[in-house]
């Protein structure tokens, strides 16, 4: 496939997830200018739960990465840095609502999370596992396309600061270099591994679905 294929793939992708994600209780509940304290509380807790292990997967699809392919070895490592310490940002806006942080960090994954976590960590142990930017192309365009309209909505409806939804802002305002970074990748050369780009689309579907499936099973433990 070429990269205008893929992307035409995952595009198609990303409007039904999008359009599947309005109908999640507790985003359908922000949308319709419903959101309580608790509700920002749950999605702080359950948002860090994912969040915290982002740069365990990328760094473990780094490491399944061969040297044949270092530049974007050097890539995925870069994007583990700059990640890796996000789950912080949760756990203050946490704090600064009247959370504890105890019980942030110390909240189980919800049965969604776990799904998430084990697809994403057997995807990164792959060799070569460049389908990942499928997820990334998910996850990124979350931040890019969605974060800074729940944050201002977040702010708006519980009369809270920036500061107090620095998470969301952020990656509002930060992840259209990351979604830079995938078009380089997709346009590195790996489309020239067999059904490579077809791997691309269809993990960026598991992924958009396994993300939904966090936020519907958000208190189910």
């Amino acid at each position: 496939m070429k990269s205008e294929d893929v992307m035409r793939g995952l595009i198609k992708v990303w409007t039904d997830f999008e359009t599947k994600l309005d109908q999640v209780p507790i985003i359908d509940k922000l949308n319709r200018g419903k959101f309580r304290l608790e509700d920002y509380k749950t999605l702080l807790i359950n948002h860090r739960q994912q969040v915290i292990e982002g740069g365990r997967w990328i760094a473990r699809a780094a490491s399944s990465i061969d040297e044949h392919y270092a530049e974007l070895r050097s890539q995925f490592l870069q994007h583990c840095i700059t990640e890796h310490k996000d789950y912080k940002m949760l756990e203050k806006n946490y704090v600064s609502i009247g959370g504890k942080l105890e019980d942030i960090q110390n909240a189980p994954k919800n049965t969604g999370s776990e799904a998430l976590n084990a697809f994403m960590f057997h995807k990164a142990s792959q060799p070569n596992p460049f389908d990942m930017l499928g997820a990334m192309f998910i996850i990124e365009g979350l931040g890019q396309n969605k974060a800074g309209g729940w944050g201002r909505a977040i702010m708006e409806q519980l009369d809270l600061s920036q500061e107090q939804v620095s998470f969301y802002i952020y990656h509002a305002e930060h992840d259209d270099e990351h979604m830079e970074e995938f078009d380089e990748a997709l346009n590195s050369g790996i489309l020239e591994i067999e059904n490579m780009g077809e791997q691309i689309i269809k993990t960026a579907k598991i992924t958009a679905r396994l993300y939904q499936l966090q936020l519907e099973e958000i208190d189910n433990v």
